[in-house]
């Protein structure tokens, strides 16, 4: 085995990981869009001013969700609930939360068809940032192996091949996020 073929597998391999770490970022996104239905990862975006930082909300409080339209947040200390509130009313998500006693209660509206529309909308830009993030790195890593032909490291053939490989992962990739999408837009588009 020569040494470039050795540099296509290890470039090949340091895409597929970006790409992997692309469609870990759609699901991340993807998970804080709203469904109608009550998640704890609605609030992952939520960031609270406390201590002289800002946090993140799961550093100062659990979230639960024990019903399908309510939210239950139990802060560690129960000086920052207000920190708390003012942090999800800033966040604009369309939540108004209520404080009660320890802990911090927020229903979750049934969103109308409209907002259901830009929600569908929305999810479909993150898909498509995705796949140009996944057809950019199969770009770069053709580009690698093309340089790795012209100078002599690798034949015609193993390029074809990492070609052909790399083709097949974009597909792969691009066929998942795809997938996640859809799937996204069947529960927001569930009434």
């Amino acid at each position: 085995m020569s040494d470039g073929s050795e540099k296509l597998k290890q470039y090949f391999k340091g895409a597929e990981d970006k790409m992997h770490k692309t469609v870990e970022a759609i699901i991340r996104e993807l998970h804080t869009v709203r469904t109608g239905k009550a998640s704890a990862h609605l609030l992952d975006t939520v960031k609270v001013e406390a201590y002289g930082t800002v946090m993140p909300l799961n550093q100062v409080a659990t979230v639960s969700a024990p019903e399908p339209r309510l939210l239950i947040l139990s802060p560690f200390d129960k000086t920052v609930s207000g920190a708390i509130v003012k942090a999800i009313q800033k966040a604009d998500l369309g939540f108004n939360p209520n404080v009660d006693g320890q802990m911090i209660r927020i229903v979750i509206p049934s969103l109308n068809e409209e907002r259901r529309r830009e929600l569908v909308k929305h999810c479909k830009h993150v898909a498509e940032e995705g796949r140009v993030a996944v057809r950019n790195i199969r770009r770069d890593a053709n580009d690698h192996s093309k340089k790795l032909l012209k100078a002599h490291e690798v034949t015609e053939d193993e390029e074809k091949q990492a070609l052909d490989r790399m083709q097949k992962l974009t597909d792969d990739f691009v066929h998942q996020i795809d997938k996640l999408v859809a799937q996204k837009e069947a529960e927001i588009m569930q009434v």
